[in-house]
């Protein structure tokens, strides 16, 4: 049961690694990372079930919190006025 789901992840990561390889733009090569970032947590998390360590549940909770961090600051780095909202780019101009 682990080698066949293992190996549906495992092309599903490698599709995802095309797609970050040939992207058109980087978003589609972001979003191949992401997808390959989930694919991991996700092979980590059976892992861990398969084998009753519950202990790689934490790692990969951890993993993913580093994987969403990254996209964020990647895309952040990427496009700098993204995160910034009218009212804060006039300034105070209320009071």
């Amino acid at each position: 049961m682990f080698i066949a789901v293992s190996s549906v992840i495992l092309i599903a990561i490698a599709v995802g690694l095309v797609r970050a390889i040939r992207g058109p733009s980087l978003y589609d090569r972001v979003l191949a990372a992401n997808m390959i970032g989930t694919l991991t947590v996700l092979m980590v998390a059976i892992l861990g079930f398969m084998t009753g360590r519950p202990e790689f549940l934490d790692i990969a909770l951890v993993y993913v919190l580093i994987s969403f961090v990254s996209t964020l600051a990647v895309l952040r780095v990427h496009n700098p006025g993204a995160g910034t909202t009218a009212s804060s780019v006039k300034g105070s101009g209320e009071q």
